[in-house]
């Protein structure tokens, strides 16, 4: 393919603070989901190419380590600031390679802005504890990077994703191994050439692109200490059990899908249960593993369903809905709502065979709400992420918490009330890791991190707030003794 004929340059992999072309002779095209262009090409990198990649951050390790993490986070605050800069080229680029709205890729560009703040606030965060615990004995703890670290992030949040990583992960010493959504590679390339502008070393962020072939690589890689991985649950377990359990024993966090449930009781407020419920379902067109996508609806709610209903049809694809990844992502959701339908469902509001105008090449699901959804439903137990949302109808709290509990997965849910007291009982009952209470998409802001319970995630932390330091960092503890004429006891 010619490269005039595509937006943008051929995507390079990342190495030492050059674009490098990939050993591979394979590659795949970078297809915008607004209208079906081709933006770009990206390599299918070889183990060769990681190998490469690799050995460049141990170099950049030995350097990078050593350097006062104050003098280390004075990157992040340039980098900051370049963000800020080029928050509406950075909108832009979220926008065509992923389909989401401008509006939506702003605001995932300012997410990205405040992961870094906090990355800014490390200092203050990890200073070690020093106590003198017998006569004369002291004990003090220090945080240690890992060493080289590497980050598999996908196509839903190009600029958001990357940065619950690189920030934290390279302030705190670690050199890092990029490896992008092969279908959104070119806000990451974007990314590398704002940090070396910022003033990050040569070879302390590293992308290597490509597919499967390249994540087994990183997985079993010797030189690699840890791995950080966001996707799909089938692809999380198998990621995290190769990483960490398999020969190669690495520290290994690796987050999956997510079925979020929010639970709609009769005394909600209706007008903002159903815009909430509304804007959860559809938001990013459902491509997001906070996404609501089982509500519960608890006794006699009918008057907030129909009001959903009517908020579903205010959101018009193309204008405030955007593209879903590919023809694939689009033909499945779409097979879901089907399945659903013929299995009894009703479909309340239909986005199936959506097309824009100007854009017929695009791929685009219009907001769908399906009722009367029994829990053994493909549509209830699976993840869609598509803009569609699956009513369940159960008779009392008690048995919309088992509905939710029974769910494998556990990232979110939700209660709509105006009760405290039912509030907290759900709250305590709920099994997922991240809780909203009349809030739809409750992502925990910074500091508080992101993580959610069950198969939502493998591995003990999270990856993002104050909980990643565990992770991206070692912890050395150091007695010392210094004075001879202490009282002697058990610890000298």
């Amino acid at each position: 393919m010619e490269t005039m004929t595509m937006k943008y340059p051929v995507t390079k992999n990342y190495v030492g603070g050059k674009f490098v072309a990939s050993k591979s002779t394979k590659e795949m095209e970078v297809v915008s989901p607004l209208d079906g262009s081709v933006l770009s090409t990206v390599p299918m990198s070889t183990k060769e190419d990681l190998d490469a990649a690799v050995t460049v951050a141990k170099k950049a390790f030995e350097t990078w380590s050593k350097v006062p993490i104050k003098e280390r986070v004075q990157v992040f605050f340039r980098y900051k600031t370049l963000l800020e800069k080029h928050m509406a080229e950075l909108s832009q680029l979220v926008h065509e390679e992923n389909g989401k709205t401008i509006d939506e890729a702003r605001a995932e560009v300012e997410k990205s802005i405040e992961l870094t703040e906090f990355a800014c606030s490390l200092p203050q965060l990890i200073g070690g504890e020093i106590l003198e615990v017998s006569r004369g004995v002291e004990c003090r703890t220090d945080f240690y990077p890992v060493g080289v670290v590497a980050c598999i992030v996908p196509f839903n949040f190009p600029s958001m994703v990357p940065n619950w990583t690189i920030p934290n992960a390279i302030a705190l010493g670690n050199t890092m191994i990029l490896k992008p959504s092969e279908a959104v590679p070119l806000s990451s390339i974007r990314i590398a050439e704002l940090l070396k502008e910022a003033g990050l070393p040569d070879g302390v962020l590293n992308i290597v692109n490509g597919d499967r072939e390249i994540v087994e690589a990183i997985c079993d890689h010797p030189g690699i200490e840890a791995v950080s991985f966001v996707g799909s649950t089938k692809v999380a377990k198998i990621v995290y059990a190769r990483a960490s359990v398999s020969v190669n024993y690495k520290r290994a966090l690796a987050l999956g899908g997510a079925k979020n449930h929010l639970m709609v009781l009769p005394d909600a407020h209706p007008t903002m249960t159903a815009s909430n419920v509304t804007a959860s379902m559809s938001g990013c067109a459902g491509q997001r593993c906070m996404a609501a996508s089982a509500m519960v609806a608890v006794g006699d709610v009918d008057h907030i369903i129909k009001m959903i209903c009517d908020e579903a049809k205010k959101i018009i694809p193309g204008q405030n809905l955007g593209a879903v990844i590919s023809k694939a992502a689009k033909e499945r959701i779409e097979r879901y709502i089907t399945e659903a339908e013929k299995q009894g469902a009703k479909i309340l509001v239909d986005g199936r065979n959506t097309v824009v105008k100007g854009k017929e090449n695009g791929f685009y699901v219009g907001p769908t709400v399906i009722d009367f959804v029994t829990p053994d439903m493909s549509v209830a137990r699976e993840e869609i992420f598509g803009p569609v949302v699956s009513i369940i109808r159960a008779k009392d709290v008690d048995e919309a918490i088992a509905i939710e509990n029974a769910n494998p997965y556990g990232n979110a849910a939700s209660v709509f009330t105006q009760s405290g007291g039912w509030a907290r009982y759900i709250i305590e009952r709920a099994s997922a890791g991240m809780i909203g209470v009349n809030i739809g998409v409750p992502v925990p802001r910074e500091p508080f991190s992101f993580g959610g319970w069950n198969d939502s995630k493998f591995g003990v932390g999270d990856i993002t707030g104050k909980s990643s330091i565990g992770f991206w960092t070692k912890l050395k503890k150091t007695t010392t003794k210094w004075n001879a004429e202490a009282k002697t006891n058990w610890m000298s």
